[in-house]
C-alpha cells in the first residue's frame, strides 16, 4: 500500500489513520505529510524533525497513486517541493486542493502538467474548510467509517468546480501575503 511505502520512509506524521476503504484498491489516510526531511541527528541515522509538512493531510490512493490530495501549507513557494517528493505517487488525474497560509487568494494553477487549485486560509483546519468548500455537511457523513468519510469528500471534489480564476505558475507566485501560521496551545 502507497501509505505503508511513505511510512517506511518515514513520510508520515502525525498519523490519524491509514487503512483500506471498503472499495477495492482504495486506501485512505489523514495526518501530515513530509515534504523536507530534517537531517541526519546522530550516527545511527535517525533524523531530526522535519523541516517542513503538508498539514492536516486528507488523502487517497488507488494502488501506488494519488487519487486525491488536500492539505495545508505554510508558503506558496512549497507547491514545487510537494510535486518533486511525491512526483512518482502523482498524475496529471491526481486532485490536488491546498491551502496555503501565505497565499493572497484562491486560485488554480498548473505546474509540470499538473493542476492545483489553492485556498488561501491563514488559520483554519483544512477538513472544515475543504467540507465547507464541497458543500457537506454532517448528515453527509452521518453512520460512515474514518475511510468512507474520505470517500464522500473524494466523491464531492469530482463534481467541485472552483470559480477561482486560473493563473500561470509565475504569476501564482506574485501573490503571497506575510501571514504565518498561528500555533495556539496552552500558556
Amino acid at each position: 500500500m502507497i501509505f505503508d511505502t511513505f511510512e517506511q520512509g518515514g513520510l508520515l506524521l502525525n498519523t490519524n489513520f491509514k487503512e483500506a476503504t471498503s472499495k477495492p484498491g482504495y486506501f485512505a489516510y489523514r495526518g501530515d505529510l513530509v515534504l523536507e526531511e530534517g537531517e541526519v541527528g546522530d550516527a545511527a541515522g535517525r533524523r531530526k524533525p522535519p523541516v517542513s509538512a503538508i498539514r492536516q493531510v486528507v488523502a487517497l490512493a488507488n494502488g501506488e497513486k494519488l487519487t486525491f490530495l488536500a492539505g495545508s501549507l505554510d508558503e506558496l513557494t512549497e507547491l514545487p517541493m510537494l510535486l518533486e517528493k511525491y512526483a512518482a505517487y502523482i498524475t496529471t488525474e491526481t486532485r490536488l486542493l491546498m491551502f496555503v497560509v501565505n497565499a493572497a487568494k484562491n486560485l488554480k494553477t498548473h505546474i509540470s502538467g499538473i493542476q492545483i487549485e489553492i485556498i488561501a486560509l491563514p488559520e483554519g483546519m483544512v477538513w472544515t474548510e475543504l467540507t465547507d468548500i464541497l458543500g457537506l455537511d454532517k448528515s453527509d457523513f452521518k453512520g460512515q467509517s474514518s475511510t468512507e468519510k474520505v470517500m464522500t469528500v473524494y466523491s464531492a471534489i469530482l463534481d467541485h468546480h472552483s470559480k477561482a480564476p486560473e493563473l500561470a505558475w509565475d504569476e501564482a507566485q506574485c501573490l503571497i501575503t506575510n501571514a504565518r501560521r498561528q500555533i495556539h496551545g496552552a500558556i
